[in-house]
């Protein structure tokens, strides 16, 4: 496996390069799953890109692309077909991300107790505001 994306001070890229040992439950060529060492519920699972981005838009899409398919086959085979879970992703430390190494949260939400507890604080929005936030936003795309 190549490491040429990995840096040396990260814990996620160490644990990728095996010099931090970790519950391993699968990996791709481009990704890499294991078992949260915290974890907020049963089967907490996490997936990383083999590339280190502290943000979501920093991993190419090529490691992007193969990060999905194994969340799916990770909570599949955490017995969450038939369940309630939480596929979490934060950027930066304000969105409560503690490793700046980009990584998927696997959570199961087996009872209202245990889990992801997340609050929604929703705000009243203008039209006028959404319709000129949405010219600003295609005009980048």
């Amino acid at each position: 496996m190549a490491n040429e994306h990995l840096i040396d001070d990260c814990i996620f890229c160490k644990i990728i390069r095996g010099e931090i040992p970790s519950h391993k439950i699968a990996e791709t060529d481009k990704a890499y799953s294991f078992l949260d060492i915290n974890p907020i519920s049963e089967g907490h699972a996490l997936v990383i890109p083999k590339y280190h981005g502290e943000f979501f838009h920093q991993v190419p899409d090529d490691y992007l692309a193969d990060i999905l398919p194994l969340a799916r086959k990770v909570a599949l085979a955490i017995g969450l077909d038939e369940g309630q879970y939480n596929l979490l992703q934060n950027n930066g430390p304000m969105a409560h991300q503690v490793v700046p190494h980009v990584h998927f949260h696997i959570i199961p939400k087996p009872n209202k107790e245990e889990g992801l507890i997340v609050g929604w604080p929703m705000k009243e929005a203008n039209q006028d505001n959404l319709k000129q936030l949405l010219g600003r936003i295609k005009e980048k795309l």
